[in-house]
């Protein structure tokens, strides 16, 4: 029996075979980026839904449906890896948890509320300044996942520079707009 032990406790040390244990598969910075960056998408898919039905130049309609479906996927993939992790797909609402990652970085629910009516004249101008903002947000929140205290997951990490890709690519597409 006392055999039995020493292995089993030989074994639960690693033996001295150099064997280290595994990484973590994620870490509290991951779960924060996905539990904040779920509602940041959901309003930019919010804001750009209101396009469809708005008089816009079909290029910049081609663009919302694009970040529509894009930041839908994402949405899916985060709410996805949350579940396989058991953790939950919302935040802790204070203001103060979310420090770390530079704060929230939705736009304004006035400025979308303001957009939902604006007169169609002015609409255009009005959308390419809450999506261009809102776009920037979540470039900066993406930067937080990969920066000196972000996380460690492949995954997350992967997305979160495919954010600061894409939105900065779409940002500069929103600039340069002319309508």
């Amino acid at each position: 029996m006392r055999l039995l032990l020493v292995v089993v406790a030989l074994l639960l040390a690693g033996c001295g075979s150099g064997a280290t244990a595994a990484a973590p598969s994620y870490n509290a910075a991951d779960v924060m980026f996905l539990q904040m960056l779920i509602p940041q998408n959901q309003q930019g898919i919010e804001i750009v839904r209101l396009a469809a039905a708005r008089p816009l130049p079909a290029d910049l309609k081609v663009l919302a449906a694009a970040i529509e479906s894009t930041q839908q996927t994402e949405v899916d993939d985060m709410k996805g890896w949350l579940r396989g992790w058991n953790q939950p797909e919302t935040m802790n609402m204070d203001p103060q948890a979310h420090a770390g990652h530079g704060g929230m970085k939705l736009a304004a629910t006035d400025l979308v509320g303001s957009l939902k009516t604006a007169p169609d004249a002015e609409f255009g101008r009005r959308f390419l300044d809450v999506l261009t903002g809102q776009q920037q947000g979540a470039v900066e929140l993406a930067q937080t996942e990969n920066g000196t205290n972000g996380g460690v997951n492949a995954q997350a990490r992967d997305l979160a520079r495919r954010v600061v890709e894409s939105r900065s690519a779409e940002v500069k597409q929103l600039l340069n707009f002319k309508l």
